[in-house]
């Protein structure tokens, strides 16, 4: 285990019972000794997470509870304070991926769900805990957006706009508290998890397209670490993340709009209702 800044420290994980938010709990925790405390509604999956780390078990603790509402952030600040743990870093990973489709056919449930978990679920966190985590000898808080923040995409526009939002507030933040606490933002490209779970039953056919793009998990939680190692303020992961940054720096919207193009003639269920007239 080589020494770095974080080691033995203790850390809030968000969306921690599978997919990036696991894979850090995990490499955390065997590499750098953390206790971890994992955030999920699944009891059930946080329960295998435990049983997998086995002798390590000890390590990690969880709270079920839905991070998107915000007197559960108010009761996990008040559970930190009465068993006095103090924690050293938050890593804000839950997120949720609405299924590829034009603006007009979201509801304004499926609305308020995106922005109440990709984004208000941050603002929440923070506004309860940096306080606390600002009283930690190495305070540090990490929020990870997606390469949708960077260039949206068609059939995205809730997820694009919650992930923008998380950016910006990030960037933010990260000015009023610089040299006071460590704040990173994680822009991933595509991820081989199950974010796909919300998508057109045609699963198969679209997991295989969009694992030639798809960066391996356990690679992009070694990435986070590492870039978190060097305290990085800006992490994009992913060469379809790089695309899209470049992309919408050099010649903005067209990016998004060649982005449209390849997505509608990829034929791919998934992106067949976007372009629908």
């Amino acid at each position: 285990m080589t020494k770095c800044w974080y080691d033995y420290k203790t850390v809030i994980v968000s969306g921690a019972s599978s997919g990036i938010g696991k894979g850090l709990v995990i490499k955390l925790i065997k590499d750098h000794g953390c206790n971890v405390i994992g955030i999920a509604r699944n009891e059930s999956k946080l329960l295998a997470l435990k049983e997998e780390l086995g002798a390590l078990a000890h390590k990690f603790t969880y709270r079920t509870f839905d991070v998107s509402l915000k007197d559960k952030w108010v009761e996990f600040g008040k559970y930190l304070e009465e068993e006095k743990i103090q924690p050293d870093m938050l890593i804000n990973n839950a997120g949720i991926l609405p299924k590829f489709d034009r603006f007009v056919n979201y509801t304004l449930e499926d609305i308020d769900k995106a922005m109440q978990i990709n984004f208000y679920s941050c603002v929440y966190s923070m506004n309860v805990l940096m306080p606390v985590i600002l009283r930690s000898s190495t305070p540090a808080i990490v929020n990870v957006a997606s390469s949708a923040a960077l260039c949206s995409l068609a059939g995205t526009s809730v997820y694009s706009a919650s992930k923008a939002a998380l950016k910006s507030f990030t960037d933010a933040v990260r000015e009023e508290h610089r040299d006071e606490c460590y704040i990173g933002l994680v822009c991933p490209g595509f991820t081989k998890t199950d974010i796909f779970r919300n998508q057109s039953e045609s699963t198969g056919t679209a997991q295989k397209a969009m694992d030639m793009v798809s960066t391996d998990c356990q690679k992009m939680v070694d990435m986070i670490i590492d870039g978190i190692w060097k305290k990085k303020e800006d992490m994009i992961f992913g060469v379809d993340a790089h695309l899209m940054d470049i992309g919408n720096k050099a010649v903005g919207t067209l990016c998004s709009n060649v982005a449209s193009k390849v997505m509608k003639i990829s034929g791919l269920d998934m992106f067949k209702d976007i372009f629908k007239k």
